[in-house]
C-alpha cells in the first residue's frame, strides 16, 4: 500500500464570499503531506442505521463520520446520490453474483446478482476505491458500533476487508460523536494517517462579557478558552475578569502559560496592573508558581521542546527583548541584546536549538532566526511590510507567519516558508486581518484568526490554503494555539 500522511478533521465548510477570499485555491506548491485533489482515493460512506434505542443517535453519528472524513482533505467522498439502493451493513450482507456457463458456443457468461456486492460500489456510477459500512446497537446502556472498511479493488469480501472493529460509547449524541471519530481515525490510518483525535485548540475570547469600571468605562474581558480540533466542546478556562492573552501549551499538553493584567486600584480607580505570566495545569486548572518580573512589557511566552524552560519577551533597559527562564520563572537569562523590539520567540521543535522571533532591528517588524544563545541572527523575510506570529511546523521544516506584504498596513495574511528554500508562500488572500497561524500536531493543517467584518473568528485550513473551515462564531476569538492531547 502506498502510504500518505493525512489527518482527521471535521467542521462546517462555509461558502460565503468572505470566506472564499481567505484561501480555497491551491498554492501550486507541493506541501509534504498534503494530497492533491486528483490523487485522493474515493470513499463511499452510506448512512449507518441503529437498532432500537441506538437509532436515536444515528443522525449525529452519520454527520460526524462524514464530516471527519470529508474535512480531512485526504479523501474524496463519493456522492450519496450515486449509491445503490441495497446498502450492506455487515459482511454477511454481501452476496457474490452467480456466473452461469453459456449454453450457446461463443456466448458470454451471464452474471446474475444475488444481492449487494463489492462491484456495486467500485463500478459506475459510484466509482469508489473504498467502502465504509456498519451499524449500531444499544447494549447494556451503551452504544456499540460495528464498523467495517473494504478495499474495493479486491475480488472477495475476506480479502477486501481492512477494518472489522467494535467501538463503545455512551448511548447519546456524545457517545455517537466519540465512536464516529474513532472509526474515522482508524479509516484514515489505513492511508498512513496521523489522527488529530484528542488534540485541543487554546485561544483567547471576549465572549464572557464586558466589565464596567467604577468610573463608568467599559471594556471586554478576554479569557483563555479551549475547544476540540473541530470546534466542538468550547469552554472557558480562565476567570481573571481582565485582559488575558497569548496562550502557550507545553509539548506534553499538561501546562498552559499565558499573560494577564491583574486589576489594581490607582487613585480610587480600578485599572489594569502590570502584565504577568501565569502558569496553569491544563488537567486541573490549578494555578502553578511562576516568579514574574516587574516590567511594563511581559509577552509571548513559549515552551522549549523539552518542556523545561520558557521563552518570552520582557522590557530590558528600554525595548522588549527575548529572554528565557525555568518554567517556574527561575534562572532568568537574556538572549537578545539590541536596541529594537524583539518579541514572539518560537523554538524549533525538532532541534531545540534554533529560535524564530520578530524583530524591528531592520526598521519594519520582520521574521528573524537565531541560535538559542542569541548568536548568528539572520533575517528571513524581505524587509517589506510587517511580520507577526511565527509558528514552527512540528518537524521543523516549515514555518508559518502573518505578513502585510502587498497589503495596506495592518492587513495581514498567512504565509508559510520552507526553511530550506527560504521562499515565502501566501495561503490567504482576503482583505482584513488574517493572522495568528498555528500548526496542527500532524503538520498538515493550520488554525488562524481572521477578521472579515466586525468580528474576529478562528478558522482551519490545509497547509496549501484549501479546505477552509470556520470553528467559532460567538464574540471575538484570536491567538489560537493547536496542542496535542495530554
Amino acid at each position: 500500500m502506498k502510504f500518505r500522511i493525512v489527518l482527521v478533521m471535521s467542521g462546517v465548510l462555509l461558502m460565503t464570499g468572505a470566506l472564499l477570499m481567505l484561501g480555497q485555491q491551491p498554492t501550486g506548491v507541493d506541501i509534504p503531506g498534503v494530497i492533491k485533489e486528483g490523487e485522493k482515493p474515493v470513499i463511499a460512506v452510506p448512512d449507518f442505521r441503529g437498532a432500537g434505542d441506538a437509532q436515536k443517535a444515528m443522525d449525529q453519528f452519520n454527520k460526524t463520520l462524514w464530516s471527519e472524513l470529508e474535512g480531512s482533505g485526504a479523501l474524496k467522498m463519493a456522492p450519496k446520490t450515486l449509491y445503490p439502493l441495497a446498502i450492506p451493513q455487515q459482511p454477511s450482507d454481501f452476496r457474490p453474483p452467480t456466473v452461469t456457463t453459456p449454453v450457446t458456443r461463443g456466448a458470454q457468461p451471464q452474471v446474475i446478482k444475488n444481492g449487494p456486492w463489492l462491484t456495486d460500489w467500485s463500478g459506475p456510477p459510484v466509482n469508489a476505491n473504498d467502502l465504509a459500512i456498519g451499524y449500531t446497537v444499544a447494549q447494556d446502556g451503551r452504544l456499540v458500533l460495528y464498523g467495517y472498511l473494504y478495499n474495493l479493488s479486491q475480488s472477495t469480501v475476506a480479502s477486501a476487508q481492512l477494518i472489522n472493529k467494535t467501538y463503545f460509547g455512551s448511548l447519546d449524541n456524545a457517545g455517537a460523536t466519540l465512536v464516529a471519530r474513532q472509526f474515522a481515525a482508524d479509516i484514515l490510518q489505513q492511508f498512513g494517517a496521523k489522527s488529530l483525535l484528542g488534540s485541543k485548540i487554546f485561544f483567547v475570547s471576549d465572549r464572557s462579557g464586558v466589565k464596567t469600571l467604577p468610573n463608568g468605562s467599559k471594556f471586554p474581558m478576554k479569557e483563555i478558552w479551549s475547544m476540540d480540533y473541530d470546534g466542538s466542546n468550547q469552554k472557558q478556562l480562565t476567570f481573571y475578569k481582565t485582559t488575558t492573552t497569548e496562550p502557550a501549551v507545553s509539548p506534553d499538553g499538561k501546562l498552559l502559560a499565558f499573560v494577564t493584567y491583574p486589576q489594581s486600584t490607582r487613585n480610587g480607580v480600578e485599572v489594569d496592573g502590570q502584565p504577568q505570566i501565569m502558569m496553569h495545569s491544563v488537567e486541573t486548572g490549578r494555578r502553578l508558581t511562576f516568579s514574574n518580573f516587574v516590567s511594563s512589557v511581559v509577552e509571548t511566552p513559549e515552551f522549549t521542546p523539552d518542556g523545561k524552560r520558557l521563552l518570552f519577551s520582557t522590557t530590558v533597559d528600554k525595548d522588549p527583548q527575548v529572554c528565557i527562564s525555568d518554567i517556574n520563572g527561575g534562572n532568568f537569562q537574556r538572549i537578545s541584546r539590541i536596541r529594537a523590539i524583539e518579541v514572539s520567540p518560537k523554538v524549533n521543535p525538532r532541534t531545540g536549538s534554533e529560535v524564530l522571533f520578530i524583530s524591528g532591528r531592520s526598521g519594519h517588524q520582520q521574521l528573524w532566526r537565531m541560535n538559542i544563545d542569541g548568536s548568528d541572527p539572520e533575517m528571513l523575510t524581505t524587509g517589506e511590510g510587517d511580520v507577526a506570529n511565527p509558528s514552527w511546523r512540528p518537524d521543523g521544516q516549515f514555518v508559518a507567519f502573518a505578513w502585510t506584504r502587498g497589503y495596506e498596513p495592518g492587513n495581514f495574511n498567512i504565509f508559510i516558508m520552507d526553511m530550506g528554500k527560504r521562499v515565502p508562500i501566501q495561503l490567504t488572500h482576503g482583505m482584513g486581518r488574517n493572522e495568528n497561524p498555528s500548526w496542527a500536531p500532524d503538520g498538515i493543517h493550520l488554525v488562524f484568526s481572521s477578521k472579515q467584518g466586525r468580528s474576529t473568528q478562528l478558522f482551519t485550513m490545509l497547509a496549501d490554503g484549501t479546505h477552509v473551515q470556520q470553528l467559532t462564531n460567538a464574540g471575538n476569538n484570536l491567538e489560537p494555539v493547536w496542542a496535542k492531547g495530554n
